[in-house]
């Protein structure tokens, strides 16, 4: 089979595009011939040498959709999605033209999503859906402020909030773009800066928000806790700006904040797969929209590919195979 691989850390044009034994599935394993994977800026991270856990010649790649080509026969030809932080990392990712994995991590896609679209969602998906509801637990009738809200998991966060009956607030550099899902979908939208804590207080009768998703991190920290009511929860997944970071601890605990991180790369193949079921029972039941992809490339393009994530491309960036 036709793959790349990373066979040493550096920038995308160390990327190597080879051939590889296609994989014999082991018992209990399938074999995914992978139709369209989305590249993410972790993936790119991953071939800088970022994740110390990577362990080399690795074929990076963890979001995908395909269709099961050998395994059980209730699952021959069944077009399947998924994504991990397994894949990619420690083992054999999903940027070739097949992947083995268990069958525990099958899940099937979206009927109402393309290849490219399903291949599009996994990362961001996954980690607003663990924040937002396998960790925060927001609940109908809640107010939740999306820092970020603009960005690919910004954007995630706002379809899942706004389908268990949240409010949401956006908190943003800029308006969200009224194409978006999170344009069309936010009840509110706060300018990110000096004001932005009043704004959030008038908007929620002196309180704060339930529930804050920080989807910026590192130079917004300290915002996302004073947007926070008594008792509120802040998610953060990010460290944008500043590693480090200082606040007020008085003032912390005697909001009584809930401080939670969220990482999706924590989750492997199959542990993912039980998110993204669920997930997929939004998509077709038209409650989550897909985002628009930006760049499509062939597999043998893929460190064109990679370079347009590296170089800030806004939207989805995707390879066929």
């Amino acid at each position: 089979m036709k793959a790349i691989q990373i066979t040493q850390f550096g920038q995308p044009d160390t990327l190597a595009v080879v051939d590889l034994p296609t994989p014999e599935p082991v018992p209990g394993n399938v074999l995914v011939q992978v139709k369209s994977a989305s590249v993410n800026p972790s993936d790119v991270k991953n071939v800088s040498g970022h994740f110390g856990h990577t362990t080399l010649p690795r074929v990076p790649g963890r979001d995908f959709s395909g269709v099961v080509v050998k395994g059980p026969a209730v699952w021959l030809g069944v077009d399947v999605w998924g994504t991990g932080g397994d894949i990619g990392f420690t083992r054999d990712g999903t940027h070739a033209e097949f992947i083995e994995i268990p069958i525990a991590a099958l899940s099937r896609k979206p009927k109402v999503l393309t290849h490219e679209q399903a291949a599009s969602i996994g990362v961001n998906f996954v980690v607003a859906w663990l924040g937002t509801v396998e960790f925060a637990q927001l609940a109908q009738g809640e107010t939740i402020a999306v820092i970020g809200a603009s960005g690919g998991v910004g954007g995630a966060v706002t379809q899942i909030a706004k389908a268990r009956g949240a409010r949401v607030i956006a908190v943003d550099r800029s308006m969200p773009d009224a194409n978006s899902p999170a344009g069309r979908l936010i009840d509110h939208y706060v300018s990110f800066g000096d004001g932005a804590v009043q704004a959030v207080r008038s908007l929620t009768e002196g309180q704060g928000a339930d529930v804050v998703y920080d989807a910026v991190g590192g130079v917004a920290f300290e915002l996302a806790l004073s947007l926070a009511r008594r008792r509120g929860r802040v998610v953060e997944i990010s460290a944008t700006g500043k590693r480090r970071v200082e606040f007020d601890l008085i003032d912390f605990y005697h909001n009584e904040t809930q401080l939670l991180g969220a990482d999706s790369a924590k989750l492997g193949v199959t542990e993912s797969a039980a998110l993204m079921t669920e997930i997929a029972k939004g998509f077709d039941a038209g409650q989550f929209e897909a985002p628009v992809i930006a760049q499509r490339f062939p597999l043998d393009d893929a460190r064109a590919a990679y370079g347009a994530v590296a170089g800030g491309t806004r939207g989805r960036v995707v390879i066929n195979m």
